[in-house]
């Protein structure tokens, strides 16, 4: 079995794969103050929650955006597991074609998401991957990546919006009924998921105009379930997408 980890900016996400099956995943909250021993305490208790046996675990891989976590949690890994986790950045076997101007500095996330449409979906491919920045991978039809567009995502407006003005309140981001809000919290919601759907819609439309094909439109991430229902284009949704990408790499650099 194979453990793949994503460190994100708002979350850590743990995934357990048998074989090319991913049999469970995971949730904790990114936290920059705890030390390695208490991520191998919150492993612990996960593979306990989900009845792992940990003796099956032959493996790890490690996707972070967040690099003074990195080594904390590929500690943790180490403790826990006594396995040496594979971290994705330069020199990782990848197999992916990028035509940017320093591959160096593309997001190892993006690289997993990358790695994982080209193996599952048809080409070309936008990639809309909704976490605390949304980022728009471009595939072309050879699978090569030839850049990315980042913006806000939704809970940096939120948090934004809320920590820049005297009278916006927290809010639970809920689709609103219409896209008019009739009070103050239907109208930070309308602006927050509509707002951000057509943002979307908008690049979905540029993108495959610059691309001069049609696209295969995905769509992951922790906000990705909170604003596709607002798009009007039509998006395939992929929960794991980064992990199945991980899993996929882990493979191409077994020894």
């Amino acid at each position: 079995m194979l453990l793949a980890v994503e460190i994100g900016n708002s979350q850590i996400t743990f995934g357990i794969y048998e074989g090319c099956s991913l049999s469970y995943a995971a949730h904790v909250v990114t936290d920059h103050r705890l030390t390695a021993d208490q991520y191998a305490i919150s492993l612990h208790q996960i593979l306990d929650l989900y009845h792992v046996n940990r003796a099956l675990l032959s493996g790890s891989i490690i996707c972070s955006v967040v690099p003074e976590l990195t080594a904390p949690i590929a500690e943790a890994i180490h403790k826990l597991l006594g396995i040496q986790p594979l971290i994705l950045g330069p020199g990782v076997r990848t197999g992916l074609n990028i035509r940017i101007d320093n591959p160096a500095q593309l997001g190892s996330d993006l690289v997993a998401d990358a790695v994982a449409a080209i193996a599952q979906f048809p080409m070309p491919c936008l990639i809309f991957d909704l976490g605390t920045a949304t980022s728009i991978s471009v595939l072309n039809q050879t699978g090569t990546l030839l850049g990315v567009s980042i913006c806000a995502g939704v809970g940096m407006m939120q948090e934004g919006l809320c920590s820049r003005t005297a009278l916006l309140p927290h809010i639970d981001l809920t689709m609103p009924d219409s896209p008019i809000g009739r009070n103050t919290v239907q109208a930070m919601q309308s602006g927050l998921l509509y707002g951000a759907a057509a943002m979307i819609d908008g690049m979905a439309d540029r993108l495959t105009e610059t691309l001069g094909a049609p696209a295969t439109l995905l769509a992951t991430g922790c906000y990705a379930q909170k604003v596709l229902p607002a798009c009007k284009r039509a998006f395939l949704f992929c929960d794991h997408l980064l992990l199945d990408g991980l899993r996929i790499i882990y493979e191409k650099n077994k020894k």
